[in-house]
């Protein structure tokens, strides 16, 4: 009895921390960032100086919306729209909205010779943690297949597996979220990053404000679930394979 409790609470952390780490692996929200550099010309990711100019003479500026993720990384433009975490919401952004691949970003801009003037040092690091990231969700998935087929038949070697599985992606997706802040916080030029070919074309000194996104803030809430799920199922394996011998 005790045992059955215990796995269905296991089941319900566990499920629950999968679905986060889902929602933040395909969502594109890990990072945000504004800056008033000015508006892009769609297709050429060049400065538009037309647009630029405008916003100037009126005395206004036009923000540009950054986000990205493991997928796409997009940006739009919002004159007159807050500077908050908040414009980024779903309901909240401007039209029209331009996206670009983002997996191993910023890598697939970095053409021509080396060192190229936007190519990213730190692109390497970021290779890694979309490997890691990879693994993380396909261990979440396989733990919960496992334990999905385990459950009915009450099968300890499903649920020490399973388990095993779900302190993997658990433990990967703390080593994410980890490494996502180390990149954040001390190893990405933001200023080059966020700017990249538009950089030449910027004033010196234009702000460039980063935030942690909602995919980011999805995956550190699911890794505690996820451990604990994981963790829980370990020993309630071993348990019912102490009460069969």
């Amino acid at each position: 009895m005790k045992a059955g409790a215990a796995a269905l609470a296991a089941g319900i952390l566990g499920g629950t921390g999968v679905l986060l780490f889902l929602i933040a692996f395909g969502t594109d929200y890990w990072l945000l960032a504004t800056d008033t550099c000015g508006v892009l010309e769609h297709g050429n990711s060049t400065l538009s100086t037309a647009g630029a100019e405008a916003p100037t003479e009126a005395g206004n500026e036009i923000l540009t919306f950054h986000h990205e993720g493991f997928f796409w990384r997009c940006w739009f433009f919002g004159e007159g729209h807050p500077e908050s975490i908040w414009t980024f919401w779903y309901t909240s952004q401007a039209h029209p909205k331009f996206c670009m691949h983002g997996y191993l970003f910023p890598m697939p801009i970095a053409v021509g010779p080396f060192p190229h003037p936007s190519y990213d040092t730190t692109a390497v690091y970021r290779g890694f943690w979309t490997a890691f990231i990879l693994l993380a969700v396909a261990a979440g998935l396989v733990g919960g297949l496992l334990l999905v087929c385990g459950v009915p038949f009450s099968s300890p070697h499903s649920y020490k597996v399973g388990g095993g599985f779900l302190l993997l992606s658990g433990g990967l997706f703390l080593l994410l979220v980890f490494l996502f802040v180390m990149w954040k916080e001390f190893a990405a030029d933001f200023q080059r990053y966020i700017l990249l070919e538009r950089s030449e074309r910027c004033l010196d000194g234009v702000p460039v404000h980063v935030y942690y996104g909602w995919s980011f803030m999805f995956a550190a809430a699911g890794v505690p679930l996820a451990l604990l799920s994981g963790l829980l199922f370990f020993l309630v394996g071993r348990d019912i394979m102490d009460s069969l011998q």
